[in-house]
């Protein structure tokens, strides 16, 4: 099986690639990313074929998709708050390369595809936890895009008969997340300022809530379905219904790191919701045999990666950091 993974090179398509990778039912693993973001040394030992490129360009999708059972399409441009200020450009690679990358799949002859979309397209709603058959209430350029998206993924279904996934990640953190932008996700920002000894950057009063989901768990999700070809006409949440505040996630990296750390209140973000929390009724039902690696675990495993590959990364800088979603320190293609 030839599974292609668009934004391959960055922090969950990279992990993903070590599940595929170790699957004898994969015969190989091609990574198609433009490297804005992603980084060819997360992909250091493992074999994937790597093509650089971008999902605005039909042709060069065309030439990497050819011969693919699957394709895991997690290339994105990310973050909410640069959606904000770049709209235009958020809807062109998150919706209209989206739709290159379906269109792709038909050509070659209906390879499956497996979607990220994203948590924050529940926005405005208030209802938790958020079970996929809520109205959709996107607060943020960056959640309107990933909604047309999914739609595409799911009307290509419908429309071609195209088998296609739309998984809905919800605050996803491990290992080869970094705080190297100026749009990090929260837990990767607050690590390097524990590490650099600064104040932890809280966005607002820190009683916001968000269900994060350790990035093992959701390679294991997708390579399942990539491996059993699963399809649903429906979105599907990726998470497990966790509900932590920031507050809380502080205490237990104190608890990990064994010291008190200090906490600087910042404003607001633009865009932000105040909760996140996802239904697991749908995913456990396509899914039964999953199992989450627990919050505490999952910290404990990326603070080890984080210490270790410090050195490695620029020093931290408290303005620039994002709290609200996961898969803002993903792969973006401008």
């Amino acid at each position: 099986m030839r599974v292609v993974v668009t934004g391959g090179a960055g922090f969950i398509g990279a992990n993903l690639c070590r599940h595929l990778c170790a699957d004898p039912s994969i015969s190989q693993v091609v990574v198609f990313d433009d490297f804005s973001t992603g980084h060819r040394g997360h992909l250091d030992g493992l074999g994937v074929e790597v093509v650089e490129g971008t999902i605005l360009d039909l042709e060069a999708l065309g030439a990497v998709a050819s011969g693919a059972s699957a394709i895991v399409h997690l290339a994105a441009r990310s973050s909410v708050p640069r959606s904000m200020c770049e709209p235009v450009p958020a809807h062109e690679v998150n919706a209209t390369g989206t739709l290159n990358v379906l269109e792709t799949a038909r050509g070659v002859g209906g390879a499956h595809v497996v979607f990220a979309s994203s948590s924050s397209v529940y926005g405005a709603n208030p209802v938790l936890p958020k079970h996929e058959d809520l109205a959709t209430r996107p607060v943020s350029p960056y959640a309107a895009s990933k909604l047309a998206a999914e739609s595409y993924t799911l009307a290509w279904q419908s429309s071609y008969d195209l088998p296609t996934l739309a998984f809905r990640f919800f605050n996803v953190f491990g290992p080869l997340q970094t705080k190297t932008h100026a749009y990090a996700a929260v837990v990767p920002a607050f690590m390097s300022a524990a590490i650099e000894g600064h104040p932890l950057p809280v966005h607002g009063d820190g009683t916001q809530s968000r269900d994060f989901t350790y990035v093992d768990t959701v390679c294991d999700v997708i390579a399942d379905a990539v491996r059993r070809r699963i399809t649903n006409p429906e979105p599907v949440n990726l998470a497990f219904g966790t509900r932590t505040s920031l507050l809380e996630l502080i205490n237990t990296l104190e608890e990990l790191l064994g010291e008190h750390l200090e906490v600087a209140h910042l404003p607001p973000r633009a865009g932000d919701v105040p909760h996140t929390q996802a239904s697991t009724e749908r995913l456990r039902g396509l899914f039964p045999d999953v199992r989450p690696v627990e919050l505490r675990t999952g910290l404990a495993n990326t603070l080890a990666w984080a210490r270790h590959h410090h050195a490695d990364q620029p020093t931290f800088d408290p303005e620039g950091v994002v709290t609200e979603h996961g898969e803002a320190n993903r792969q973006r293609i401008p």
